[in-house]
């Protein structure tokens, strides 16, 4: 034999191996997550800005712009997603684009936990579930804490289970603190509200009793609530006076009844506040009901199949329920995104379900297994294309008002107002744009109308300084003849103007 047979020979066992490695791997759910991050950089327009919240997040650690004020109810944690790239730029594409490549690096992380509970088809199932839903496309490449609470939730809850059966290993108890105390840190409310199901059930199931599992969790919460209440005594006065402030904010807290606002609110308006009416006719918003509806005939046949079966199906649904309770029985308006936790969660126990009808299926005469996989499928896909279609229309408007933004900002410094400089008004993405300060004062207690008058006033003595006004308006009172000048440079400022210092 040759030398170059004998090299050949030794290589086909080799080569032969790693494809029988590489076969024997499951590629789906990764396949799911590619397809996500793809689906976002094709169809959520990688390049628009930043829209109002995310202006507010990414200023704290973007150095080319004076940090927005940060009200209350913020959490901190959410802004170290975009500190990678505030490091280097403050383009949109980029920040986009790096969201995009992570949410789909997460949904990748967190969903895989589940697979050995749920198998790895079921799991790859519910991933695709919930990244084809039109809220989770939307708001992977945005920088807002919901999707991140929501990969948070789903990587917690399945890295419990695994401990509280296969007994507590150092990295899953380590896993199970970074998921919880990510949650925390990125919006401190969600993440007590996923603290508190996983306490319970970790002392009122017997065979779930485990000191290091219920320790795991009080640390996660614990590490990620430092920053939140050191922030609550410097800037707030303490807990209980940011829980109020928080509560201002939200319009005030308290028992009410916000179902009919989240349904009206499931295809858009993003934020429903005021909510009284929805995007699309009501018959589109069937997917938000048949949700909770499968959740529980989940519930009911995961039930009978025993208790491993119920309890990969009941602690997602309870945790999913703790999640929402507050969005659904406390306020009174109404956003998409603050039931992506729920989503996600809930989309592991409606995967089990219809991958145990599809197996069941297989024991049906021909006719009727064709039938069930042509339901099953046709009612994926008809939801699949529904979703698509609410999502471009979510992100034409995006586009447009977050553009507005982008052209108001750079229509303010094409008159002189550059940094060091203010913009008065509730325009705080407009301002950012400008890269100048915004109205609302550094101080906690102070808002936007009270900011804007004997404060603005001062700050034109040393700074340049606009009073933005949309069509129609006038210059307010607190600033008696300042000279009005128009807005120009993009059809998105037609009928806007500036007001600035007669001096100027």
């Amino acid at each position: 034999m040759t030398t170059a047979g004998i090299a050949s020979a030794r290589a086909t066992p080799r080569v032969a191996g790693a494809a029988a490695q590489l076969r024997g791997r499951d590629l789906r759910l990764a396949l799911v997550a590619v397809v996500y991050t793809v689906l976002q950089l094709v169809l959520v327009s990688p390049g628009h800005p930043l829209a109002w919240d995310e202006s507010i997040y990414f200023s704290q650690v973007d150095p080319r712009s004076p940090a927005a004020f940060f009200s209350a109810p913020r959490s901190r944690g959410v802004t170290l997603l975009g500190a990678p790239v505030a490091l280097f730029t403050s383009d949109p594409t980029a920040i986009r684009v790096f969201l995009a490549v992570l949410s789909g690096l997460a949904l990748f992380a967190s969903f895989a936990v589940w697979r050995r509970l749920i198998g790895g088809g079921t799991t790859a199932l519910a991933a695709l579930l919930f990244a084809t839903l039109w809220v989770s496309l939307d708001y992977g490449p945005e920088l807002m804490p919901n999707l991140w609470v929501a990969f948070a939730a789903v990587a917690a809850t399945g890295l419990f289970l695994r401990t509280v059966r296969e007994g507590p290993d150092a990295r899953l108890l380590l896993g199970i603190g970074f998921a919880v105390g990510w949650a925390t840190l990125v919006r401190a409310n969600d993440g007590v509200y996923l603290a508190l199901p996983l306490l319970v059930a970790a002392a009122a199931v017997r065979s779930w009793r485990r000191p290091a599992v219920a320790a795991a969790i009080t640390g996660g919460l614990a590490a990620g609530l430092v920053e939140w209440v050191i922030e609550a005594y410097v800037r707030f006065g303490g807990v209980l006076e940011r829980l109020s402030d928080a509560a201002g904010v939200e319009g005030g807290m308290g028992v009410s009844w916000n179902l009919g606002h989240v349904l009206r609110s499931a295809n858009g308006p993003v934020l429903c506040r005021p909510c009284t009416t929805g995007e699309g006719p009501a018959w589109a918003d069937l997917w938000a009901v048949a949700i909770p509806v499968l959740a529980a005939v989940a519930l009911v046949v995961a039930a009978r199949l025993g208790r491993r079966p119920l309890a990969t199906a009941a602690l997602p649904a309870v945790c999913a329920l703790s999640l929402s309770a507050s969005y659904l029985f406390m306020i009174n308006y109404s956003a998409p995104r603050f039931f992506l936790p729920a989503f996600a969660l809930l989309s592991l126990p409606i995967a089990a379900l219809l991958t145990r009808g599809l197996r069941a299926a297989r024991n049906a005469p021909t006719p009727a297994r064709i039938a069930a996989c042509v339901l099953v499928g046709g009612l994926l896909l008809a939801n699949m294309a529904e979703q698509q279609v609410v999502l471009r229309h979510q992100v034409d408007a995006a586009v447009r008002d977050n553009g507005q933004y982008r052209a108001l900002g750079l229509a303010l410094n094409r008159i002189g107002i550059k940094p060091p400089c203010l913009v008065a008004g509730e325009t705080q993405p407009v301002a950012y744009n400008a890269r100048c300060a915004s109205s609302i004062s550094s101080d906690v207690h102070t808002d936007a109308s009270a900011a804007s008058g004997p404060a603005v006033i001062r700050a034109a003595e040393h700074e340049n300084v606009a009073i933005l006004v949309g069509p129609g308006g006038s210059a307010p009172d607190y600033a008696p003849g300042w000279r009005r000048v128009a807005l120009h440079g993009s059809p998105l400022v037609k009928g806007w103007s500036a007001y600035v210092p007669p001096t100027r």
